[in-house]
């Protein structure tokens, strides 16, 4: 039976949302796509879902970015999953913004709530079922948290902030890497 990971950014689909807070995952995903020379991004319609495939070691890994918007994301992660049904042992990693961790801080769990973060609440909802393993992005500026999330998280990060989000997509590809790698191991 083959391993393999299900690998689930998020974000929101669209050029306006390109490049903002909210669309960390999708940035973590494309940053792990490059390192990996896995192929481009294709629109899987079925899945509703940007999807690229590839092998790490014996892992077949698929990488997605589901299209559905944030709100909607469980749609396609549940349709994802239904891929593999049967013929793999499946694991699911999900990255994603979060604002209770500071921009450039990246933060692994598993089997945690949604945190009021809308996007993995529709994953739980969807799978019914907590029992994934999450890779946190933080994205709360240096003043703390702020009083308007909604608006704070469809903006795009500032110049200034980029140094910091580039170290926290390299420190979101280590750990997607460490997973991938902890598991292999453990089989």
């Amino acid at each position: 039976m083959m391993y393999m990971f299900l690998i689930v950014g998020l974000g929101n689909p669209g050029k306006e949302y390109q490049k903002t807070r909210h669309n960390a995952g999708f940035m973590a995903l494309d940053e792990f796509q490059q390192k990996h020379d896995f192929p481009e991004f294709r629109l899987s319609r079925k899945h509703s879902s940007l999807v690229s495939e590839g092998i790490l070691g014996e892992t077949k890994v698929i990488l997605a970015k589901p299209q559905t918007f944030m709100n909607n994301s469980g749609k396609a992660v549940q349709s994802l999953l239904k891929l593999s049904l049967g013929k793999t042992k499946l694991s699911l990693v999900v990255i994603h913004d979060d604002i209770d961790i500071p921009l450039g801080k990246v933060k692994t769990s598993r089997g945690s709530g949604s945190a009021g973060h809308k996007g993995v609440d529709s994953i739980i909802q969807a799978l019914g079922t907590k029992d994934f393993t999450r890779i946190r992005i933080g994205i709360q500026p240096a003043t703390g948290k702020l009083e308007n999330v909604e608006d704070f998280v469809l903006k795009k990060f500032s110049k200034k902030e980029q140094n910091m989000l580039s170290a926290a997509l390299e420190k979101s590809c280590q750990a997607i890497t460490m997973i991938l790698t902890e598991n292999l191991e453990k089989q």
